[in-house]
């Protein structure tokens, strides 16, 4: 049955119908605090939803040994005991569509000093139209519409034609193992789709991620003879001053790689966190940099790990002269970009729904930051569409999403599966 604009009308009255509900959902999906190894609760919640749905269920805990295994994985720094991903499987009694993975992650970073927030980052009002809240938008918003999305379809009077697997899965902020670990179990389709929040536009191309630590040395000694010693808070800086060469000799590069040549620095290196030192009256012996570092689309992890090793190897002194130590050790991603290819049948298929939705043409960006459609597209080869609602001050305080936006991209994935998968009359 194809998707005429009757039964695209029907199907977009069905998001409204039900939009209330999808809120109150996402609202409560947001009151789980879903840090790193803390997601259970709120996969427990999305569990109950699928399941209620009809759904086959999955669920399984991430396997450190197996997931170190792929190519692709992240260090592991953390015990994933408890850490699990969520599926629920739709399959129609005879598959004549094309198959679909709708998928988020439900992980969400940490949320600061809870007192720079205007009201609990865990409380989900709703002000002003938007949805407030750590994870709103990054992504709990994304996955309560891709389940609001099918509903509107049945609600419509149709059941997809195709096979549709929705995942809730781990791990997405640090190391992106819990969508490996799904492709570990076995699951792929012919396209999928991942509502993050990326402004009501598609992602045409994002970088690869590497986390590392860098461990510098210095030499203890009493303040009063300070210049005998060596500080390795102020060798650190040094070293990171080094690692910010590299970046900007990779940004001089943006020219080289498509999609990538108009952005102004695209390659960022961030310092996230700096610890050193063991009391303040010792010239510190120790410092720690935490840092994150983007790498282009075709750089392989390895070799840009080379040659940030490089950079550490090489950084011996310091502009007095001081002797360096600086050892770097892989802490999280590793993580390779990808390109959307143009022109793809799941492409356009999505934008045709996002023009009858939005009444103007889809539009693609490049952005500089990390998503798992790296995991769909390099290692299953399959259109990887990163799609999704308008939000705000994601990772930062007072995070929030926009709820009329919302409100259409559940819309358009609602008729993207109707278009993709194809439909047959509900029985």
């Amino acid at each position: 049955m194809s998707l005429t604009p009757d039964i695209a009308a029907r199907i977009e009255q069905a998001v409204d119908e039900a939009f209330d509900a999808q809120l109150a959902f996402t609202q409560e999906l947001v009151r789980h605090p879903s840090l790193r190894t803390q997601e259970s609760s709120a996969q427990d919640l999305l569990y109950r939803a699928m399941a209620e749905r009809g759904l086959a269920m999955d669920r399984w805990e991430l396997d450190p040994e197996a997931i170190a295994a792929h190519p692709g994985a992240g260090r592991i720094k953390v015990s994933y005991e408890g850490v699990e991903n969520v599926v629920g499987t739709y399959a129609p009694a005879a598959e004549e569509g094309r198959s679909l993975i709708l998928n988020g992650h439900v992980d969400v970073v940490p949320e600061g000093p809870v007192e720079a927030w205007s009201r609990s980052p865990w409380d989900a009002p709703i002000i002003d139209g938007w949805l407030y809240g750590r994870g709103s938008g990054d992504m709990k918003a994304g996955l309560a519409a891709n389940l609001f999305a099918y509903d509107a379809v049945l609600r419509a009077g149709f059941a997809p034609a195709g096979r549709i697997h929705f995942q809730s899965v781990a791990e997405e902020e640090c190391t992106g193992n819990g969508a490996l670990a799904t492709i570990q179990r076995g699951y792929t389709a012919d396209a999928v789709l991942i509502p993050e929040p990326e402004e009501d536009m598609l992602v045409r191309a994002n970088v690869g991620v590497i986390w590392f630590d860098v461990r510098v040395a210095g030499h203890p000694t009493h303040p009063r003879e300070m210049s005998a010693g060596f500080n390795a808070i102020d060798a650190a800086h040094h070293v990171m001053g080094r690692l910010r060469e590299l970046e900007e000799r990779w940004n001089e590069q943006r020219k080289e790689h498509p999609y990538f040549e108009d952005l102004d620095h695209p390659i960022n290196f961030n310092l996230g966190g700096i610890t050193g030192g063991d009391w303040p009256s010792s010239v510190p012996a120790w410092c720690e940099l935490q840092v994150r570092a983007a790498i282009y689309p075709g750089m392989s992890a390895d070799e840009a790990w080379e040659q940030i090793q490089d950079v550490l190897r090489s950084t011996t002194t310091d502009d007095a002269g001081h002797p360096i130590e600086a050892v770097g050790e892989r802490t999280g991603f590793y993580a390779e970009g990808y390109v959307l290819p143009e022109g793809t049948d799941a492409e356009n298929a999505l934008r045709r729904a996002h023009r009858a939705v939005f009444e103007e043409e889809l539009r693609t960006f490049t952005t500089p930051g990390y998503l798992d459609g790296r995991v769909y597209a390099l290692y299953q080869g399959i259109p990887a569409l990163v799609y999704g609602p308008v939000s705000e001050a994601i990772h930062g305080y007072d995070e929030r999403v926009d709820i009329e936006s919302v409100r259409r991209i559940t819309k358009s994935i609602a008729l993207f599966i109707a278009e993709w998968c194809g439909l047959t009359e509900a029985s």
